[in-house]
């Protein structure tokens, strides 16, 4: 494995890059603007719900690149949009076919872009302690 988890938040970037998400057994568009790229993963609006666990094929063209990143991926989350802040209904994706060598071209092109927000602080229920 190329990347270990400790380096994952290092290598995630915000963009905001056109991307065609297709889930593979209908061909229909599910997803098409990413929202954060890894060498591993997208984050991506949803132009409908998909299950977590779906197959996906993925095609986009990061920033300052002639290079388009074909991948199969699977649909590792699904994040429903109903949090302030939230994009609105989006997919986490996870590369499956990404050889090592898109992998290393990806993170070449990733590492000039700025890093993602910060995630929200954990929310913390009442009358659970705090230390």
């Amino acid at each position: 494995m190329p990347f270990a988890h400790h380096n994952r938040r290092a290598s995630r970037r915000t963009v905001r890059v056109d991307c065609q998400v297709v889930r593979e057994h209908d061909f229909k568009l599910v997803g098409d603007l990413a929202l954060d790229v890894s060498p591993r993963g997208m984050f991506v609006r949803a132009t409908r719900e998909v299950l977590t666990g779906e197959d996906v094929i993925v095609s986009f063209k990061p920033p300052r690149s002639t290079h388009w990143f074909d991948a199969q991926a699977k649909v590792a989350r699904v994040a429903h949009g109903r949090r302030p802040g939230d994009a609105g209904l989006c997919l986490g994706i996870e590369f499956e076919a990404l050889d090592e060598d898109s992998q290393q071209h990806l993170l070449s092109h990733l590492r000039r872009l700025s890093a993602p927000d910060v995630p929200r602080p954990r929310r913390v229920r009442s009358g659970a302690r705090t230390t």
